[in-house]
């Protein structure tokens, strides 16, 4: 049997269902449950199935032998290789049978959700996420604080009705300052990771197949969240997770090359599906936007802490910028489908007076590696193992920018430019109408 792109190992499964079970229980999704018993059960049935034909196939072979010893005397051998044309049929309807079940039982197996380690928090929603830590003190106004999508407006630099004219809503258009602050930070970001962080910069495709994003786990539980290009087996990306974990798809890797920090710029594509009604107005919920991205290859062993490393990288940049934020760990019902273990970095947000999620930071163990066939190699002759994958935003950039545009405003409506990106802006300090 081969189980190709298996998210959990079934061996694992099969030996340990009851942890596994409990494990995935605290998710709160019960199809996962569900699907985890047919797992179970279907590869129980597959066991007894592979020994049914075992059987025949011995039992086939004696009547063989048979034929072969009765055939030289002159005996009547008719009725045996009628015996064995049966037995024939009923081992090829037999794999048939297995065929099925084995393609069943890898469609359930993509649609389980990874394991959530044992550190993370246990609860069913948003409202049970543990609050790491807190950095840095939010703003104060001597008036009422506007939102992004007003203040940005009013400066000229966003126009939401004639995005959504030109293509549709949740759609952004960038004028004059605006477009030059999208871009300056995606240039300090990029600076940051590459140039004090140690990660490579990538600059990878915008468009992926089928199989790339089945690797990450995109598909296929949530192909209706994607764009697909029509008449191809392409999609845009949702994120630059996508091509940068499939860099090594099907790739044995060198351990003493590991950790691989890569960072890459793309614009993310998303259909929301699901997401109407919530975050619409402004730049928090696009269908289109750009995003700075870190990804990790490390060894097992090293993966937790090199998920703590992608979170202070990713807290360096609202540092840097001088905006107010906590790292909140997300609880076993609130955890991405591929990932293990996530730290949301959320961002204070005036108009909300609220924190607003900015980045995810996960660890998604081996659960990613196992779908897209990412190994490593301790030693020439060693057994090949699998890498665990990290992935975290670095940031999201229109939410940067709305939350720039909200902490800096001044009362006259203006915006003041973070010190750390004047360099990026020509020396601007300040957006004025």
């Amino acid at each position: 049997m081969c189980y190709n792109q298996a998210m959990l190992d079934l061996k694992y499964i099969q030996e340990n269902f009851e942890e596994v079970k409990k494990r995935n229980s605290a998710r709160g999704q019960p199809q996962a449950l569900s699907d985890l018993d047919e797992v179970y059960h279907l590869s129980e049935e597959m066991k007894s199935q592979i020994q049914r034909v075992q059987a025949l196939r011995e039992k086939r072979n004696r009547i063989s032998e048979e034929v072969k010893k009765l055939k030289p005397q002159g005996r009547d051998v008719s009725s045996l290789i009628e015996e064995s044309r049966r037995v024939g049929e009923e081992i090829a309807a037999l794999e048939k049978e297995s065929r099925e079940m084995e393609s069943r039982l890898n469609s359930l197996l993509l649609r389980i959700p990874n394991l959530p380690h044992e550190t993370v928090p246990v609860g069913n929603s948003a409202e049970e996420n543990m609050v790491v830590r807190v950095v840095g003190e939010p703003p104060s106004f001597d008036f009422e604080p506007q939102p992004h999508w007003d203040l940005g407006k009013n400066l000229g630099i966003l126009d939401f009705e004639r995005a959504a004219k030109i293509t549709g809503s949740r759609f952004a258009l960038y004028f004059g300052a605006g477009a030059r602050l999208e871009r300056a930070l995606i240039n300090f970001m990029l600076d940051l990771h590459t140039r004090e962080k140690g990660f490579k910069e990538v600059l990878p495709p915008f468009i992926t197949n089928a199989l790339s994003l089945t690797g990450t786990g995109n598909l296929p539980k949530f192909a209706e969240d994607l764009f697909k290009l029509e008449g191809y087996d392409w999609y845009l990306i949702p994120t630059a997770e996508v091509p940068l974990t499939n860099i090594y798809r099907n790739e044995i890797l060198e351990a003493e090359k590991l950790p691989q920090r890569f960072v890459a710029y793309t614009p993310c594509f998303r259909s929301e599906a699901g997401s109407y009604g919530k975050d619409i107005r402004g730049l928090i919920r696009q269908h289109q936007f750009n995003k700075v991205e870190m990804m990790i290859f490390s060894l097992p062993e090293k993966s937790l802490e090199e998920l703590e490393y992608m979170t202070a990288c990713a807290g360096a940049v609202l540092e840097r910028l001088g905006l107010a934020y906590r790292v909140v760990s997300l609880c076993t019902g609130d955890l991405g489908f591929a990932s293990g273990k996530t730290y949301d970095l959320e961002v204070w947000m005036p108009f909300r007076n609220a924190y607003m999620e900015i980045s995810s930071c996960s660890n998604c163990f081996d659960f990613q590696a196992r779908r897209a066939q990412i190994k490593f190699r301790r030693g020439p002759k060693a057994k090949p193992e699998f890498v665990h994958t990290l992935n975290g935003s670095g940031l999201a950039v229109g939410r940067t920018v709305s939350a720039i545009l909200e902490n800096y405003q001044q009362k006259d409506g203006s915006v003041v430019i973070p010190e750390a990106l004047r360099p990026y802006m020509d020396g601007l300090e300040i957006i004025k109408a």
